[in-house]
Formats: structure tokens, sequence, C-alpha cells
């Protein structure tokens, strides 16, 4: 189980670093103002307006880069530095979740495929979750000598991680739709706030591509662990 732990801690050190950098980023563009003058909201709502959509609400959320996409109450959901803010992180933000809503207007299929799997990625995370506490009781090497058990945290992580990976091209996609929207709708005005714009969003996705290999990792050391026994 040491292997274990020492996978957990390292991309927990790594996805630390990659948020932290984000969040750096993010405060150093939010206080570069957007040439168009626009707010999160406005951007939003203008984005959405633009491509036909009628049907979602924008909204504001308490925290800081709490801003997701709600396909169930068709809602973007902005943070209060996104939704009010008239800078390129917010600009660069708003669209990215925008983008989301784009996909679930359009059938994207990626996005329909994680939404499906979301119920069954909860009961799976609720497996490794008590794997995991049992792990740190010490209970957990005698549960991993039946092969039944095994097969069972192989399968979960199996689930966790294929979600995972198909989050990469949902997220990616969401955010090429909004720097298109940004690009095309003139919402910069020059290649330097464009290249900020987009610089956020890459940092951004890349706490995916920490999560997606962490789960890739972690999936390994289990089919690993089944092969020994």
């Amino acid at each position: 189980m040491g292997l274990l732990w020492l996978i957990t801690i390292v991309f927990a050190v790594l996805g630390m670093v990659v948020s932290g950098i984000l969040r750096s980023k993010f405060n150093k563009y939010s206080k570069v103002a957007l040439s168009a003058g626009l707010s999160g909201k406005e951007v939003a709502e203008k984005m959405l307006k633009d491509n036909g959509i009628y049907d979602v609400v924008v909204e504001s959320v308490e925290g800081q880069l709490t801003d997701h996409y709600n396909p169930a109450q068709k809602t973007v959901n902005l943070s209060p530095e996104v939704y009010s803010g008239r800078s390129i992180a917010a600009a660069a933000i708003a669209a990215h979740e925008c983008g989301h809503a784009l996909q679930h207007a359009q059938s994207y299929s990626m996005l329909e495929l994680r939404s499906r799997l979301v119920p069954v990625v909860n009961i799976s995370s609720k497996v490794l979750h008590w794997v995991f506490i049992l792990a740190f009781l010490g209970i957990a090497f005698h549960l991993f000598s039946s092969p039944i058990v095994l097969t069972l945290v192989i399968a979960a992580q199996t689930i966790i991680t294929f979600f995972a990976l198909i989050t990469l091209p949902v997220e990616i996609n969401a955010s090429q739709r909004g720097l298109a929207y940004i690009e095309s709708a003139r919402l910069t005005r020059s290649d330097e706030e464009y290249g900020m714009a987009k610089d956020a969003l890459t940092w951004a996705g890349l706490t995916y591509v920490v999560a997606a290999l962490a789960s890739i990792a972690q999936l390994a050391y289990f089919v690993l662990m089944s092969h020994r026994r």
C-alpha cells in the first residue's frame, strides 16, 4: 500500500502546484481590463444570444474559481469576480462555461456520455473512499487478499478513470469554443489580450490533465496488485 500512498501524495502535490499557478494566472489577468469593456455576465449572455441559446440563465455563485455549467438546470454559474469583473480572466472563464452550454445545446456526444456516467461515478467514488479509509486504519491489507474485493476496486477505479479521460475532451472543446467566440466577437483587441485568455484556460485545462493522470496511476497500481495476487 506504500506505493499507493506515494502515488496519491505525488499527484496531490502536483495538483496543488497546478491549481496554485492557475490562481496566480487568474489573479494576474483579473487586473487586465478587457478591451470590449464587458463584464463576465455580459460576455456570457452575449455569447449565448449570438449562438441562439435563450433558455440558459447566467447566475452568480459564491467562491473563487467555482464557475461551472449546470446542464440539469441550464444555468451558467459564475463566481463573483467573473460575474462582475471586466477583465481578460473574467471573459475567458465566462466564455469557457458558455462553451459547455453550446455543447449541451448541440448534443455534444462526450458531454452527454459524461452526464450519463455521473451516477455510476458517484457510487464508484464512495467505494474507493471507504477503501482508502480502511487502508488508513490498516484493514485494507486483509480486504485486498480477497479477489472479489480487489476486482470491485479495479472496476470502480476503471469507471472513475474513464470518466476523467472523457472529461478532458469536454473541457478542451469548451475552451476552444470559448476562445473562438472571444476572437470572432472581437472581445480582445490585440494578440496579447487573446494570448492571456488562452493562457488562463490552458492552465485551467491542466488541472483536469493532472486528475486524469492520477486516476490512471491508481488504476495501474490496483491492476498490478491483482496480477501479483
